[in-house]
C-alpha cells in the first residue's frame, strides 16, 4: 500500500480509524499510526502536525535511553524499598544535571561526560594488560 506524504486514514478492525503516515529512515519505510476520537480532526492531521508529534516521541525515546545507558537507572544490587528510591532520585538528578550542562554548553551531548570517564580507564586496562598478561586473562 502507497501511503501519500499527507498521510492515510484508514480503518483498522477490532479499533477503529486512524491515519498512517510514512517516513524514510536509512532507506526503509517506517509507518507510524495517529488516532483521534474524531474522524474529522483524524482527516485534518497532515504532515506538519506528524512531525510536531514524532519530535515529542523523539524526546521521550532519548530520555529513556539516556537514563538508562548514562545515568545506570536499572542498575542496581539493592533491595530495600528506600535504598531502590533513592536509586531513581539519583539517576533522575544526573539526568537533569547532564541536561543544565548541555544547555549551558559545558558538553556536546549527554554520552560525552560517559565516554571521558571511562574511555580513559578502557585505554588504562587495555595498556596495562597487553604487557603484562594477567593470570586472569590466560586462557588455558
Amino acid at each position: 500500500m502507497t501511503i501519500p506524504e499527507t498521510g492515510l486514514v484508514i480503518y483498522l478492525k477490532e479499533f477503529g480509524w486512524v491515519k498512517v503516515f510514512c517516513q524514510d529512515f536509512k532507506n526503509e519505510a517506517r509507518y507510524y499510526i495517529l488516532f483521534l476520537p474524531e474522524l474529522e480532526a483524524l482527516k485534518l492531521l497532515n504532515r506538519e502536525t506528524f512531525k510536531q508529534v514524532h519530535d515529542h516521541h523523539w524526546q521521550i525515546e532519548r530520555f529513556h535511553r539516556v537514563i538508562k545507558q548514562v545515568c545506570n537507572i536499572e542498575r542496581f544490587q539493592v533491595r530495600d524499598e528506600q535504598a531502590i528510591r533513592n536509586h531513581f532520585f539519583c539517576a533522575l538528578s544526573a539526568f537533569g544535571k547532564l541536561q543544565t550542562m548541555r544547555i549551558e554548553g559545558l558538553i556536546d551531548n549527554l554520552y560525552q561526560v560517559s565516554r571521558q570517564l571511562f574511555i580513559p580507564v578502557i585505554r588504562q586496562f587495555i595498556l596495562k594488560n597487553r604487557s603484562e598478561p594477567s593470570s586472569d586473562l590466560q586462557l588455558t
